[in-house]
Protein backbone atom coordinates (compact mmCIF):
# COMPACT_ATOMS: atom_id res chain seq x y z
CA UNK A 1 0.00 0.00 0.00
CA UNK A 2 1.49 3.40 -0.95
CA UNK A 3 2.53 5.60 1.94
CA UNK A 4 0.02 8.29 0.95
CA UNK A 5 -2.80 5.78 1.52
CA UNK A 6 -1.71 5.32 5.12
CA UNK A 7 -1.76 9.09 5.57
CA UNK A 8 -5.32 9.18 4.20
CA UNK A 9 -6.39 6.56 6.76
CA UNK A 10 -4.62 8.47 9.55
CA UNK A 11 -6.40 11.66 8.42
CA UNK A 12 -9.77 9.89 8.61
CA UNK A 13 -9.08 8.53 12.10
CA UNK A 14 -7.92 11.94 13.37
CA UNK A 15 -11.04 13.53 11.89
CA UNK A 16 -13.29 11.03 13.69
CA UNK A 17 -11.83 11.85 17.12
CA UNK A 18 -10.97 15.52 16.60
CA UNK A 19 -14.36 16.65 17.91
CA UNK A 20 -13.17 15.80 21.43
CA UNK A 21 -10.75 18.73 21.26
CA UNK A 22 -12.19 20.87 18.44
CA UNK A 23 -15.73 21.33 19.74
CA UNK A 24 -14.68 22.69 23.17
CA UNK A 25 -12.32 25.11 21.41
CA UNK A 26 -15.14 26.49 19.23
CA UNK A 27 -17.41 26.69 22.27
CA UNK A 28 -14.79 28.71 24.14
CA UNK A 29 -14.05 31.08 21.23
CA UNK A 30 -17.55 31.82 19.89
CA UNK A 31 -20.95 32.63 21.44
CA UNK A 32 -22.54 29.30 20.52
CA UNK A 33 -24.02 26.38 22.44
CA UNK A 34 -22.06 23.20 23.04
CA UNK A 35 -24.38 21.38 20.60
CA UNK A 36 -23.70 23.94 17.87
CA UNK A 37 -19.97 23.64 18.57
CA UNK A 38 -20.13 19.89 17.92
CA UNK A 39 -22.12 20.38 14.71
CA UNK A 40 -19.88 23.11 13.30
CA UNK A 41 -16.69 21.29 14.20
CA UNK A 42 -18.00 18.05 12.65
CA UNK A 43 -18.72 19.85 9.39
CA UNK A 44 -15.38 21.68 9.38
CA UNK A 45 -13.41 18.54 10.22
CA UNK A 46 -15.14 16.47 7.53
CA UNK A 47 -14.49 19.15 4.91
CA UNK A 48 -10.85 19.47 6.02
CA UNK A 49 -10.38 15.69 5.93
CA UNK A 50 -11.86 15.55 2.42
CA UNK A 51 -9.55 18.30 1.18
CA UNK A 52 -6.48 16.61 2.69
CA UNK A 53 -7.55 13.26 1.25
CA UNK A 54 -8.00 14.67 -2.26
CA UNK A 55 -4.60 16.38 -2.06
CA UNK A 56 -2.93 13.16 -0.92
CA UNK A 57 -4.57 11.20 -3.72
CA UNK A 58 -3.60 13.57 -6.53
CA UNK A 59 -1.19 10.97 -7.98
CA UNK A 60 -4.14 8.58 -8.39
CA UNK A 61 -6.15 11.26 -10.17
CA UNK A 62 -3.29 12.02 -12.53
CA UNK A 63 -3.06 8.35 -13.50
CA UNK A 64 -6.55 8.56 -14.95
CA UNK A 65 -9.04 5.73 -15.33
CA UNK A 66 -8.22 2.19 -16.32
CA UNK A 67 -8.30 1.45 -20.03
CA UNK A 68 -11.34 -0.77 -19.69
CA UNK A 69 -13.19 1.57 -17.32
CA UNK A 70 -16.89 2.05 -18.01
CA UNK A 71 -18.09 4.83 -20.26
CA UNK A 72 -20.19 7.75 -18.99
CA UNK A 73 -23.44 6.13 -20.10
CA UNK A 74 -22.52 2.87 -18.36
CA UNK A 75 -21.61 4.79 -15.22
CA UNK A 76 -25.09 6.32 -15.20
CA UNK A 77 -26.76 2.93 -15.69
CA UNK A 78 -24.78 1.22 -12.93
CA UNK A 79 -25.28 4.19 -10.61
CA UNK A 80 -29.06 3.82 -10.93
CA UNK A 81 -28.97 0.03 -10.68
CA UNK A 82 -26.56 0.28 -7.79
CA UNK A 83 -29.04 2.21 -5.65
CA UNK A 84 -31.64 -0.55 -6.08
CA UNK A 85 -29.00 -3.24 -5.47
CA UNK A 86 -27.78 -1.56 -2.28
CA UNK A 87 -31.30 -1.10 -0.90
CA UNK A 88 -32.12 -4.72 -1.79
CA UNK A 89 -28.99 -5.97 -0.04
CA UNK A 90 -29.79 -3.81 2.98
CA UNK A 91 -33.36 -5.15 3.10
CA UNK A 92 -32.29 -8.80 2.85
CA UNK A 93 -29.64 -8.30 5.52
CA UNK A 94 -32.22 -6.60 7.74
CA UNK A 95 -34.63 -9.52 7.34
CA UNK A 96 -31.90 -11.99 8.24
CA UNK A 97 -31.09 -9.97 11.35
CA UNK A 98 -34.73 -9.88 12.43
CA UNK A 99 -35.90 -13.37 11.47
CA UNK A 100 -32.79 -15.47 12.12
CA UNK A 101 -30.78 -13.47 14.63
CA UNK A 102 -33.61 -11.81 16.55
CA UNK A 103 -32.12 -8.33 16.15
CA UNK A 104 -34.58 -5.44 16.19
CA UNK A 105 -34.81 -3.29 13.07
CA UNK A 106 -33.55 0.27 13.03
CA UNK A 107 -29.96 1.42 13.16
CA UNK A 108 -28.88 3.39 16.22
CA UNK A 109 -26.28 5.16 14.09
CA UNK A 110 -28.90 6.23 11.55
CA UNK A 111 -31.24 7.36 14.32
CA UNK A 112 -28.53 9.52 15.86
CA UNK A 113 -27.78 11.10 12.50
CA UNK A 114 -31.46 11.87 11.97
CA UNK A 115 -31.86 13.37 15.44
CA UNK A 116 -28.92 15.68 14.78
CA UNK A 117 -30.16 16.56 11.28
CA UNK A 118 -33.60 17.54 12.58
CA UNK A 119 -32.01 19.79 15.16
CA UNK A 120 -29.43 21.22 12.72
CA UNK A 121 -30.39 20.69 9.04
CA UNK A 122 -26.97 21.94 7.84
CA UNK A 123 -25.51 18.71 9.26
CA UNK A 124 -27.20 16.91 6.36
CA UNK A 125 -24.28 17.70 4.04
CA UNK A 126 -22.09 15.21 5.93
CA UNK A 127 -24.11 11.98 5.39
CA UNK A 128 -25.45 13.14 2.03
CA UNK A 129 -22.22 14.24 0.38
CA UNK A 130 -18.95 14.47 2.30
CA UNK A 131 -19.01 11.14 4.17
CA UNK A 132 -19.82 9.04 1.06
CA UNK A 133 -16.87 10.53 -0.84
CA UNK A 134 -14.46 10.01 2.05
CA UNK A 135 -15.68 6.51 2.89
CA UNK A 136 -15.63 5.22 -0.67
CA UNK A 137 -12.13 6.56 -1.27
CA UNK A 138 -10.92 4.89 1.93
CA UNK A 139 -12.92 1.66 2.11
CA UNK A 140 -13.23 0.84 -1.60
CA UNK A 141 -10.37 2.66 -3.37
CA UNK A 142 -7.73 2.12 -0.67
CA UNK A 143 -8.66 -0.79 1.61
CA UNK A 144 -10.63 -2.99 -0.80
CA UNK A 145 -8.42 -2.03 -3.75
CA UNK A 146 -5.26 -3.01 -1.85
CA UNK A 147 -6.76 -6.29 -0.61
CA UNK A 148 -8.12 -7.16 -4.08
CA UNK A 149 -4.56 -7.16 -5.43
CA UNK A 150 -3.66 -9.94 -2.98
CA UNK A 151 -6.79 -12.09 -2.77
CA UNK A 152 -10.02 -12.88 -4.60
CA UNK A 153 -13.02 -10.60 -4.71
CA UNK A 154 -15.05 -12.35 -2.02
CA UNK A 155 -12.46 -12.16 0.76
CA UNK A 156 -11.31 -8.66 -0.22
CA UNK A 157 -14.91 -7.42 -0.23
CA UNK A 158 -15.69 -9.28 3.00
CA UNK A 159 -12.78 -7.80 4.94
CA UNK A 160 -13.31 -4.26 3.66
CA UNK A 161 -17.08 -4.54 4.24
CA UNK A 162 -16.57 -5.67 7.84
CA UNK A 163 -14.22 -2.74 8.49
CA UNK A 164 -16.81 -0.47 6.86
CA UNK A 165 -19.47 -1.87 9.18
CA UNK A 166 -17.46 -1.58 12.39
CA UNK A 167 -16.39 2.00 11.64
CA UNK A 168 -20.06 3.04 11.88
CA UNK A 169 -19.97 2.07 15.57
CA UNK A 170 -23.14 -0.01 15.25
CA UNK A 171 -21.92 -3.64 15.63
CA UNK A 172 -25.45 -4.96 16.14
CA UNK A 173 -26.23 -4.21 12.50
CA UNK A 174 -22.84 -5.19 11.09
CA UNK A 175 -24.58 -7.48 8.57
CA UNK A 176 -26.53 -4.56 7.06
CA UNK A 177 -23.46 -2.36 6.69
CA UNK A 178 -21.37 -5.25 5.37
CA UNK A 179 -24.01 -6.10 2.75
CA UNK A 180 -23.87 -2.55 1.42
CA UNK A 181 -20.08 -2.70 1.45
CA UNK A 182 -20.25 -5.79 -0.78
CA UNK A 183 -22.47 -3.98 -3.27
CA UNK A 184 -20.20 -0.92 -3.34
CA UNK A 185 -17.15 -3.15 -3.90
CA UNK A 186 -18.92 -4.97 -6.74
CA UNK A 187 -19.83 -1.69 -8.43
CA UNK A 188 -16.22 -0.51 -8.16
CA UNK A 189 -14.86 -3.69 -9.74
CA UNK A 190 -17.59 -3.87 -12.37
CA UNK A 191 -17.12 -0.30 -13.62
CA UNK A 192 -13.51 0.31 -12.54
CA UNK A 193 -14.61 3.81 -11.54
CA UNK A 194 -14.74 4.86 -7.88
CA UNK A 195 -17.29 7.53 -8.77
CA UNK A 196 -19.99 4.86 -9.14
CA UNK A 197 -20.00 3.60 -5.52
CA UNK A 198 -19.62 7.23 -4.41
CA UNK A 199 -22.79 8.20 -6.31
CA UNK A 200 -24.72 5.18 -5.04
CA UNK A 201 -23.57 5.68 -1.46
CA UNK A 202 -24.47 9.39 -1.55
CA UNK A 203 -27.84 8.68 -3.18
CA UNK A 204 -28.72 6.06 -0.55
CA UNK A 205 -27.83 8.34 2.34
CA UNK A 206 -29.68 11.28 0.80
CA UNK A 207 -32.82 9.24 0.18
CA UNK A 208 -32.83 7.87 3.74
CA UNK A 209 -32.20 11.28 5.30
CA UNK A 210 -34.85 13.05 3.23
CA UNK A 211 -37.38 10.24 3.72
CA UNK A 212 -37.03 10.41 7.52
CA UNK A 213 -36.43 14.14 7.88
CA UNK A 214 -40.10 15.06 8.10
CA UNK A 215 -41.02 12.16 10.37
CA UNK A 216 -41.05 12.23 14.15
CA UNK A 217 -39.27 9.47 16.10
CA UNK A 218 -42.69 8.13 17.11
CA UNK A 219 -43.81 7.87 13.48
CA UNK A 220 -40.58 6.09 12.52
CA UNK A 221 -41.01 3.65 15.41
CA UNK A 222 -44.60 2.95 14.37
CA UNK A 223 -43.51 2.27 10.78
CA UNK A 224 -40.80 -0.10 12.02
CA UNK A 225 -43.34 -2.02 14.12
CA UNK A 226 -45.64 -2.32 11.12
CA UNK A 227 -42.77 -3.58 8.98
CA UNK A 228 -41.82 -6.15 11.63
CA UNK A 229 -45.42 -7.40 11.78
CA UNK A 230 -45.53 -7.74 7.99
CA UNK A 231 -42.24 -9.66 8.03
CA UNK A 232 -43.61 -12.01 10.70
CA UNK A 233 -46.68 -12.70 8.54
CA UNK A 234 -44.49 -13.31 5.48
CA UNK A 235 -42.20 -15.61 7.41
CA UNK A 236 -45.01 -17.43 9.26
Amino acid sequence: MPKRYWWVIVTYVIMQFSVIIGAPVLYALFPITDFEAVIYWSILSFIAALIVTLLLMRPDMKEGSARDASSLSTVVVWSVLGVFMAFAAQTIAGLIEMELLGIESGSENTQQIMDITRAAPIFMIIPALIAPILEELIFRKIIFGSLYKRMNFFFAALLSALVFGFIHLDPTHILVYASMGFVFAFLYVRTKRIIVPIIVHAAMNTIVVLAQYGLTPEEIERMQRQLEQQMILIGG
